[in-house]
């Protein structure tokens, strides 16, 4: 399987993850954002982000994201639904089990920089003092 992107996302990616990477495992798209900046209250700076797109994106919406390492919060509170560690690209990775309720992901619209801003908004939610 050839991983291909539309032309929009990778224009997104060239500008705002420089030094992605676009691979292919098991059938699914694996787009590798290398040291992706965390909000303040994390416990590191920044953290390896894979983004693992199913056969159909876009028209399929995005599932789910992985760290590595594991983003943790400052505090030492469990951020919620991120405990599974999950093997892919050859790593352990930290999943942060998240989703899209029906008909929020609006196919021919939505798109990786849709995607980037839900990332960014659970980010701002789980570190503390979020909402």
């Amino acid at each position: 399987m050839t991983a291909v992107l539309p032309s929009h996302d990778i224009e997104y990616l060239n500008i705002k993850a420089p030094g992605h990477q676009i691979t292919a495992e098991g059938g699914v798209i694996c787009v590798l954002v290398p040291s992706y900046p965390l909000p303040k209250g994390f416990d590191q700076e920044a953290s390896d982000l894979l983004l693992r797109l199913a056969p159909g994106y876009p028209d399929v919406p995005p599932d789910m994201w992985w760290f590595d390492p594991p983003v943790r919060r400052t505090d030492g509170v469990v951020i919620q639904a991120t405990e599974a560690r999950e093997g892919h690209l050859g790593r352990q990775w930290q999943r942060w089990s998240r989703h899209f309720q029906p008909g929020q992901w609006r196919s021919g619209i939505d798109s990786l920089q849709s995607y980037f801003a839900l990332i960014r908004n659970e980010l701002l939610k789980a570190a503390p003092g979020g909402s």
